[in-house]
């Protein structure tokens, strides 16, 4: 008996010691809870946040019970993702195949009709989307790498899907990321509608040294988000950015490996994630006009160890991230939490990770992260892209070829 008091006297010391410590980086006031960050491995760089819950925010946990599946494993390096009305998913498989595949795990024949990609590096059929008037039109729209005099560049497509579900009708590619590159790598490859009707495509800078200062080029369309129709032209309302020959498309310059869009469901806002490189994956609000930043600052270094220019992490008239990650996550595709079947997951980011491999829950407030964690680890795949249907129900791909389900329990 005198023991197991010492052990609870002791017990309750801990637990008092506990809610008394919060993280360095935890705001107070939010939902971080207090919680020790999730990432426990020392940083690639010594540099500094520019403000607190930049990184490393406390970490939380969903207390709802939810479960997960897989639903096949059958797929062929899926790219992306997309939630047709009905429930059923159309996904993107890297080789260049599109599929619908049904909840219960039932795969569709490829669909044809779909234009040659090169599918070489990080290049294939990638990022989709449906239109919001898909019930009525049956239209599609995807990003994919294909080779063009030159090298190689990020196009847009669309198309209808035929009623019989078999080929996409009369696809048309209707923009090119300029200039080409002999490059195989950071093609971005993200496409959502914003609200009027009009496509967010994101565009990587293509990686190699000669290509990167481009980023910051307004007169090309590399690591860059763009703003067109449904048609390909530039859309009415952008941002003009101030250089010569600036192209009319550009909504946000300064980007790296944009792998992510999401519109958050309340405010609207694009929302982005990007590759850094040896540290320095961000997460970006996106606003018209902007810059963020790359190659001119960044929180990562070279792969060698280098630093990248000057080095600076702030630059007047240069976005900060809202979070980044160091060491890196490979941040992919990603979807905002629309609903309250979770609670505690309604207007949550998720983000796949790549080379950690678990999906990012992000919770924000006030535009700001206030606390992370990291779902499906022990799963250890590499997560693609990730949507939600209607009901509330995650769905992610791997590029192991798995298609896994998340929903309340």
């Amino acid at each position: 008996m005198k023991n197991t008091k010492h052990f609870l006297i002791l017990f309750g010391a801990l637990l008092l010691t506990l809610s008394c410590k919060k993280s360095d980086d935890a705001q107070p006031g939010t939902s971080s809870g207090g919680g020790p960050p999730v990432e426990t491995n020392p940083a690639n760089t010594t540099y500094s946040p520019a403000f607190a819950g930049q990184t490393r925010i406390g970490g939380v946990t969903t207390h709802t019970p939810y479960q997960s599946s897989t639903i096949t494993s059958s797929l062929a390096q899926p790219w992306g993702i997309a939630a047709l009305p009905d429930g059923r998913l159309l996904i993107t498989e890297k080789n260049g195949s599109m599929r619908i595949v049904a909840t219960s795990g039932t795969v569709g024949s490829a669909i044809t009709g779909i234009p040659s990609v090169n599918n070489s590096g990080q290049g294939g059929l990638l990022g989709l989307c449906i239109d919001p008037q898909f019930s009525s039109n049956r239209m599609v729209y995807w990003v994919f790498s294909e080779s063009v005099a030159g090298g190689n560049v990020t196009a847009v497509a669309k198309g209808k899907l035929s009623s019989g579900e078999t080929s996409i009708e009369n696809s048309t590619v209707i923009y090119r990321a300029n200039p080409a590159a002999n490059s195989d790598l950071h093609y971005g490859g993200r496409i959502v509608f914003d609200a009027t009707g009009n496509l967010f495509v994101s565009t990587g800078e293509r990686s190699i040294l000669a290509t990167r200062p481009l980023a910051q080029s307004v007169s090309a369309a590399l690591g860059k988000i763009i703003r067109i129709t449904t048609d390909g032209n530039a859309a009415a309302g952008n941002p003009t950015f101030a250089g010569t020959n600036s192209l009319p498309e550009l909504y946000s310059i300064g980007h790296r490996n944009p792998q992510g869009l999401a519109r958050h469901p309340v405010t609207g806002d694009l929302w982005q994630g990007e590759h850094g490189p040896r540290g320095g994956d961000e997460i970006n609000r996106i606003q018209a006009g902007s810059n963020y930043g790359w190659p001119t600052i960044t929180y990562g270094i070279e792969y060698n160890g280098d630093p990248i220019g000057a080095p600076i992490q702030a630059q007047n008239e240069m976005k900060q991230p809202v979070y980044y990650w160091d060491p890196v996550i490979a941040p992919s595709g990603m979807t905002f939490y629309k609903g309250n079947s979770i609670p505690e997951w309604e207007n949550n980011l998720f983000v796949c990770s790549l080379s950690r491999t678990h999906i990012a829950r992000l919770v924000i407030e006030n535009n700001r992260v206030v606390g992370e964690e990291r779902l499906l680890a022990s799963e250890n795949q590499r997560f693609r892209d990730i949507t939600q249907t209607s009901d509330g129900t995650l769905y992610a791909i791997t590029d192991a070829g798995k298609l896994y389900q998340i929903k309340k329990q």
